[in-house]
């Protein structure tokens, strides 16, 4: 890529191949008199790996929604845990190098936004747990398997009606739209932001490199200055329209910015199992025999059908079968896998700190509730009790 830098004036509205922009750039200065020699000595260089650039106007239009508490996916549990806790909640080395990456890229291209990678993983973080939502996980190439779909934009759960746009392309649903992938993008911003940013031929929402860039050119749209807290929360809220969503986003950049987090292998879910390669014996439809599943589209009466729901025991009313301690909510009973074993965690020692203490505390319960073969994302209700139980015996 060039090192020549780019600011604002050279951005598109939308994200164009440059070499339209030239094109239409010629023909316009040829109707003026000059000519195509002159255009030829002054070539237009593409600040993006795939030759688009940022848009100039801020993209009003939101690259995800809130769920009915108005935060993201990867969220599950007390919001103040979740940040208390974000250096036990390691970054896929896959995710954490695309949101490095495509802080230096978008810099580069515009040097007046001044995104930190720290805000994109935040993002990510609130949006898929870092591609890791339902039992999703980064595989080497940095693709979310077997791939992140939000519930149908369909005008419940507190999201806005949006019918479908990409006839089913990224989000697998011919009726409506879905946010896809570990940035969570509605497929119709996608269309806008999307970048190959690994040049595998590919704007993937999927790709944690393709969807970390987008998500850069995204905040950089417009001519916030991301250095600054009120340029931060601008354009995050543009991102996803909740206060709620841009204070917690920013509360998590704050951490990730004093170094508490840590780096760990891609092929490993939001618990912290690592997850074995998918089995090579299946029938290749993901409808058994270990193959990885896609998202479902409709049931068998024909209703969209949100991916990631898991249909447990009993009539299907109920899929944890009524038990009393997740509040009356849904949740799949989610096996132990056979690769864990049964292990009890000794006790921590003791700081003397309170705060150090009730964060060692909550480690090691969120470890044992783990090894207990609960998931934190699939299973909240159960997942918070156990800590509970654990955390105040």
């Amino acid at each position: 890529m060039s090192t020549k830098q780019f600011g604002r004036w050279q951005k598109a509205v939308a994200i164009v191949p440059l070499a339209l922009l030239s094109a239409a750039w010629t023909a316009s200065l040829a109707g003026a008199g000059v000519t195509a020699g002159v255009v030829a000595e002054a070539p237009q260089e593409d600040p993006l790996p795939d030759g688009a650039t940022v848009p100039t106007e801020a993209i009003e239009a939101p690259a995800s929604v809130s769920t009915g508490d108005g935060l993201g996916l990867g969220v599950a549990g007390d919001t103040q845990q979740i940040i208390a806790s974000s250096s036990t909640n390691g970054i896929p080395a896959a995710a954490l190098a695309a949101y490095q990456r495509a802080e230096s890229v978008i810099n580069s291209a515009d040097e007046s936004c001044n995104l930190s990678w720290q805000l994109i993983a935040a993002i990510g973080r609130v949006e898929s747990n870092h591609g890791r939502f339902g039992g999703n996980f980064l595989d080497d190439d940095g693709v979310s398997q077997p791939g992140i779909f939000g519930i149908a934009l369909d005008g419940t759960n507190n999201t806005s009606v949006i019918r479908d746009t990409d006839a089913g392309q990224f989000d697998n649903d011919l009726v409506y739209d879905r946010a896809v992938g570990p940035m969570q993008f509605i497929p119709s911003t996608w269309s806008v932001v999307g970048v190959d940013a690994d040049g595998d031929g590919q704007r993937n929402p999927q790709d944690i490199d393709d969807a970390a860039l987008g998500t850069a050119v995204y905040l950089c749209s417009g001519d916030d200055d991301l250095s600054t807290t009120a340029g931060q929360r601008s354009a995050v809220y543009r991102y996803n329209h909740s206060q709620a969503y841009v204070d917690l986003v920013l509360s998590i950049m704050e951490a990730y910015l004093d170094g508490d987090f840590t780096s760990i292998p891609n092929n490993t879910s939001a618990a912290g199992l690592l997850i074995p390669q998918p089995n090579q014996g299946g029938n290749g439809n993901g409808n058994g025999n270990g193959g990885p599943q896609g998202p479902p589209t409709a049931n068998s009466g024909g209703e969209p059908v949100d991916p990631g729901q898991t249909q447990g025991p009993g009539n299907g009313d109920d899929p944890d079968g009524g038990d009393p301690d997740d509040g009356g909510v849904d949740e799949p009973d989610v096996p132990l896998p056979t690769f864990v074993p049964d292990i009890t965690l000794p006790p921590l020692p003791s700081t003397s700190i309170q705060p150090v203490d009730e964060l060692l505390t909550l480690t090691q319960a969120t470890l044992q509730c783990t090894l207990d073969g609960l998931n934190e994302l699939l299973q909240p209700g159960k997942f918070q009790q156990c800590l509970d139980d654990y955390m105040n015996p």
